[in-house]
Parts: C-alpha cells; sequence; structure tokens
C-alpha cells in the first residue's frame, strides 16, 4: 500500500533473524516455536516467515487456516496450533496436513479423535493447567487423556504448559512444582518456556521453547529492557512533522486543552493518531524523537495527528522526521517506554497497527 501521508512502519528482518537467535542460543539444547500468532504480532505473518523460514524449528499460530496456509506455501517444519482445534475441519486438517496440535480438555481430544480416520499419524501437545487457569488439563484429566492416547498408534505426543508469571517476581517455581507433580512419570518431550522463561528461567528450557514478545524486540519484563537482554526491535513507527504552533503561557493545546503551556513553547504536529495504532491514552510527556533528538508529546492524541514540544528543537521544521517508536530514523524510542506511558504493553501497540499505515520492509 502507498499513500501521500508521511506516516510509515518499517520491519526490519535482521532484528527478527537476530531475536530468534538469541532465544536458540539463550536455550541451546532446546527447539523453538517462532511464534506468530495476532499477524506476527502485528509485524506481518509473512514478512516474518519469509524472514525464519530458513532457520526456525517450526511456527506457533492460533488459526489452523493458517496453519493450512502456511503448509501450501511450502513450509515444511512443524505447525503449532496453540489453542488447538475448533472443529471437525480443523481436526481433519491436522492429519491431512501434519500440523501439530495443543489439545487443552477431554472435549478437545474426543472431537479430534471422531474426526481423523483411525491410526492416521497425530502431533499432539497436551497442555496442562498449572496454575494459570485459562486452559489446560486438571491432573485427573490429563491421566484420562493419556491413557486413551497410549491405546492409539502412531500418536507423538508432547506435555505442555504456560507460565503466568514468568516475568514476575513469583516466578515459574509453583507452576513448573506442579507440572513437575502432575508428569511425574513423563520421559518424553516437554514445552515450558515463553520469552519470559527462555530469558530469565532456564530450567524451563525443556525441549521446545516459544519465543513470542522477544521475537519482535520487546521486554516481558519491567525492569529490564530489551536492550540490557540484547533484544533489537523489529518494527519502526515513523511520520513527520506537518504543522507548527507558537504558543505562549496559558495557550493550551488539542481536545479538552488539558496541556497548558507554562513558557512560550514551539509545538509541533506529527501525522500520526490512534486511528494508525498510536496509544490514544497516551498522556502529555510520552517519548518521542525529532531528528535524532528525544522530545515528548503534548495534549491528548487525536484520531490523525499528536503534538510534540519542538521548543529545543529549533532546526526542526516541516518535514521533519519523527519516531513514534522503534529505531527509526529519527532516533531510537523504545516501544516499551512509550507502552508503560500509555498504561499498556508493547504487544499492544505492535497488534494495534492499523491497516491504513503502509509497511515498508528493510533487509539490513
Amino acid at each position: 500500500m502507498t499513500t501521500s501521508r508521511p506516516i510509515r512502519a518499517r520491519i526490519f528482518r535482521a532484528a527478527l533473524l537476530h531475536n530468534y537467535r538469541l532465544a536458540r542460543r539463550l536455550a541451546p539444547t532446546a527447539k523453538a516455536w517462532a511464534v506468530i500468532k495476532a499477524n506476527a504480532y502485528g509485524h506481518g505473518q509473512w514478512r516474518a516467515v519469509e524472514t525464519l523460514r530458513e532457520e526456525a524449528d517450526g511456527f506457533a499460530v492460533l488459526e489452523c487456516e493458517n496453519a493450512v496456509a502456511l503448509r501450501e506455501a511450502g513450509i515444511i517444519q512443524p505447525i503449532l496450533l496453540l489453542e488447538g482445534i475448533f472443529s471437525a475441519r480443523d481436526a481433519r486438517a491436522v492429519a491431512e496436513f501434519g500440523l501439530t496440535t495443543v489439545v487443552h480438555c477431554l472435549e478437545q481430544l474426543a472431537l479430534l479423535l471422531d474426526s481423523v480416520t483411525p491410526g492416521a499419524p497425530l502431533a499432539i501437545c497436551l497442555k496442562l493447567n498449572t496454575g494459570m487457569n485459562r486452559l489446560g488439563l486438571g491432573a485427573a484429566d490429563l491421566r484420562q487423556a493419556r491413557e486413551i492416547l497410549a491405546r492409539i498408534p502412531n500418536v507423538e505426543l508432547t506435555l505442555m504448559t504456560h507460565f503466568a508469571e514468568a516475568d514476575g517476581e513469583r516466578g515459574v517455581a509453583e507452576q513448573l512444582a506442579r507440572f513437575s507433580e502432575m508428569a511425574s512419570d513423563w520421559q518424553g518431550p516437554v514445552s515450558l518456556a515463553n520469552s519470559a522463561a527462555i530469558l530469565r528461567h532456564p530450567q524451563t528450557h525443556g525441549d521446545w521453547v516459544r519465543p513470542g514478545i522477544m521475537l519482535y524486540g520487546s521486554s516481558p519484563f519491567a525492569d529490564q529492557s530489551a536492550e540490557e537482554l540484547g533484544l533489537q526491535p523489529v518494527m519502526a513507527l515513523e511520520s513527520e512533522i506537518i504543522g507548527i504552533q507558537q504558543l505562549v503561557p496559558g495557550d493550551r493545546v488539542g481536545y479538552g486543552g488539558t496541556f497548558v503551556a507554562e513558557r512560550p513553547m514551539r509545538i509541533g504536529v506529527v501525522a500520526c493518531g490512534y486511528a494508525d495504532g498510536y496509544p490514544r491514552h497516551a498522556p502529555s510527556g510520552t517519548p518521542i524523537a525529532v531528528m535524532g533528538k528525544m522530545t515528548q508529546t503534548v495534549g491528548r492524541v487525536s484520531m490523525d495527528m499528536l503534538a510534540c514540544d519542538l521548543t529545543d528543537i529549533p532546526e526542526a521544521g516541516l518535514g521533519a522526521p519523527v519516531t513514534l517508536w522503534g529505531n527509526g530514523r529519527a532516533g531510537c524510542v523504545p516501544a516499551d517506554i512509550v507502552a508503560a506511558a500509555a498504561g499498556t504493553i508493547a504487544y499492544e501497540l505492535f497488534c494495534a497497527l492499523a491497516p491504513r499505515v503502509p509497511v515498508a520492509v528493510d533487509d539490513e
């Protein structure tokens, strides 16, 4: 898509590859599912696949139709359905296209087995509920599922769980202990670690890790930056200054006049708003870069525009480059910092990138 409006997102393939390789180095004895759900966290599923297809051990998605499309595009690696199947059609596709599916309840297991040809090869990840209480089998249902699958030939079985607080103070100890208790006699492969666990809890690495947000260059931790973790930002959201206003003390900016100038100020208007995916609730003071210099937003974010302080950047005029987040041509603004200022997380920023924003791919 092309547009005369100056806003752009740039995707850096080399950064994505760097981050995947970092996950592999941190978990050297494990294979790594590249998690590309939610359109690769807003970065573009097919861009991510083309970047990683030569190195990824496997890909993880949500929708069965996406998995089938990957197979039809020639992807030969394992493809994991993170929420499993939703219909008999999905179940048949699992067998036909050699997909790996999560099974998180007995009903889902029955749907799968009732829908495929008896004896057809199946790759299943039995998901255990170890305390997150979202999806997963309890201890009794796990025993029953394993008993059922033990009677069926050609089943490749992995046990998995998902950590709720791998990024927090409580960590993984409680859930890991519960997993060990539930799977005390299990000698087969396991998949436990999300991005936070890959980075901070090596005892969870197991046989398959599942890097998600770290692939896209953001930190899963509130107390440690992506740069400190060795991650590189994959997306930069860039725009330009399209208007300039001179303020005197007492002048207000934007809808509701929530920002009031306390001194003479020079304000720049940026072609970016919440309809582009910038968080509407980002307050005055949210970091932004103009011509390589850090400054801050002022006033409310509107649908198509936001304002920033140019008082100390006198050289910035119409057309001056702006970086909203990422490592852009106007400087580096970590998405995690923008997200924190807006009371959200970088995951949401990336996923909220609007379809109207053109995307350019940078191969460097």
